[in-house]
């Protein structure tokens, strides 16, 4: 497919969805278009806009006459429509794998309110906060780190033998914890800044297009 692709995302690169879909692209190696989007000034909810992504979210895809929202809905249709050899993979080959991959990215959408409510992602890309953690942040925090000891073995610098999109993932939401200094095994923090050293996740840093 030769159509342009065109990647919406928030104005502040707050959004970790956001993030995880231009990782995407970037780990993909695809060229594309950035365009992006004020939330604060309300552009999301532009008739234009809604009219493209259906629900007014960020991020959002343009492939051709084809859009598409919601970063999970993005990042396999980035592995389904470009996909490996000729593309590098976003997902291990090995289907169980592959499963446990995607249920990592599942389970961190769905769970941890409380800790992502009360470490946003601007405590990763604006500055720290000053509040502890409440008892149910505390409770979401001890989860996420208990799962996340699971997951990654000592040493280890990937979920898998090779880097997967769920590791930025997993990553972003530890680094929740990390960049504002609560406690985090030295393991996970390890972890953290292996993923974090990654050339599309400086990109993203960065704001490079």
């Amino acid at each position: 497919m030769n159509e342009q692709l065109i990647l919406y995302i928030d104005s502040n690169y707050f959004s970790p969805y956001a993030m995880w879909a231009y990782v995407a692209l970037k780990e993909k190696r695809l060229p594309y278009a950035l365009k992006t989007v004020d939330l604060a000034a309300k552009q999301h909810h532009e008739a234009g806009y809604e009219r493209l992504t259906l629900t007014g979210k960020v991020p959002a895809l343009v492939h051709g006459d084809f859009a598409l929202a919601e970063s999970s809905a993005i990042i396999e249709y980035l592995e389904d429509v470009f996909p490996a050899p000729a593309h590098p993979p976003l997902y291990p080959a090995d289907a169980q794998q592959r499963a446990r991959a995607r249920q990592i990215q599942a389970w961190l959408r769905s769970d941890l309110m409380a800790l992502r409510e009360e470490r946003p992602t601007t405590v990763i890309f604006r500055e720290p906060s000053p509040k502890p953690l409440s008892e149910a942040g505390r409770a979401a925090a001890e989860k996420l780190a208990h799962v996340a000891a699971s997951l990654v073995g000592e040493g280890a610098g990937n979920l898998f033998d090779d880097w997967c999109i769920a590791d930025t993932e997993l990553a972003l939401t530890l680094n929740r914890l990390v960049a504002n200094g609560d406690p985090v095994s030295k393991n996970l923090r390890r972890y953290v800044q292996a993923q974090w050293a990654r050339p599309s996740v400086q990109s993203w840093l960065r704001r490079e297009a």
